[in-house]
């Protein structure tokens, strides 16, 4: 945005038929909060992207505000001229598919139940990640590795806009990591089916075709997630800019360490941390939050 470098910037896609009213609510209320409004206009390349400058002012009462007047709405928070990024990383289940796999899996040993119970305490930061993943894990002992592959082919599919987000974001030479506290037994044929880059995961132990109900090596949590944005950070250089997507309370420090952090239809823990959330659409409103237009979206 040219001149606009400076500004606090949000852009955001609601319902059309009240965005007038919603924007002047919102206008009236961000003045009051001592934050006056220095444009309000819809984005040229995005027709239906409502972007908002601000002289100055605090990211969080920002996002707060936009939520109030808005919801449900696909938001971007940002300090400064929005930038496409060089790297993307992403978590995977419920993220960039919409389930999660080890409860999939779990109904195989006919635990799902018990199983999904805690991965939502986990997702929710109520749990050790890392314990409560061990724990899940250790239930699955005895089960046969075939389950994997009927797991794959029967319950888990992409969620809406993934394949375009992703392969879009390769079109302009992004770099995408599927980063999952989930197993490399999913992960590598989903990112395969997504086309991300490198896939950072989980590796379940099999012995004799049956899971020994144990993860091999490190485990990874929320620091290895916010570790890889790092150092794939760290390799495009000072100026990187980087797009995170999660939705679990383990996905907040990468989501925190990243330039534009994505919460994804996500537990209140990981949205209230984010840059901006995709509550509305699919997947394909970050591209418009980015300003790519549709017409040159690739398809994945």
């Amino acid at each position: 945005m040219s001149g606009d470098f400076n500004l606090l910037i949000a852009r955001l896609i609601a319902d059309p038929a009240a965005l007038e009213t919603q924007l002047d609510a919102a206008v009236a209320s961000l003045q009051a909060a001592g934050m006056p409004v220095a444009l309000a206009r819809m984005l040229d390349s995005c027709g239906d992207v409502l972007e908002i400058g601000l002289p100055d002012g605090d990211p969080a009462l920002l996002r707060q505000i936009l939520d109030t007047h808005f919801a449900p709405a696909d938001v971007l928070v940002s300090k400064g001229e929005v930038r496409l990024p060089h790297v993307f990383v992403s978590d995977m289940d419920s993220t960039m598919i919409g389930q999660e796999c080890i409860d999939e899996l779990a109904d195989f040993a006919g635990l799902k139940d018990h199983v999904s119970a805690i991965t939502e305490r986990a997702m929710k930061g109520e749990l050790d990640f890392a314990e409560a993943l061990q724990e899940r894990v250790e239930l699955l002992e005895g089960l046969d590795e075939s389950a994997i592959q009927q797991c794959l082919e029967d319950r888990i599919s992409p969620v809406s806009g993934a394949r375009t987000l992703v392969a879009t974001l390769k079109s302009r030479g992004c770099r995408t990591v599927l980063v999952t506290g989930g197993f490399h037994h999913f992960a590598d044929p989903v990112a395969a089916l997504l086309g991300f880059d490198r896939v950072v995961g989980n590796r379940l132990r099999v012995d004799g075709g049956k899971l020994a109900g144990q993860v091999i090596g490190k485990i990874v949590d929320s620091a290895v997630k916010e570790q890889v944005l790092r150092d794939e950070m760290a390799q495009m250089g000072p100026d990187a800019v980087s797009l995170a997507t999660g939705d679990g309370a383990n996905d907040i420090p990468m989501l925190v360490a990243a330039t534009y952090g994505f919460a994804y239809r996500a537990k209140p823990k990981a949205r209230a941390a984010a840059d901006g959330w995709v509550d509305r659409g699919n997947l394909t409103a970050i591209l418009s939050l980015l300003g790519v237009p549709a017409s040159e979206w690739v398809a994945g």
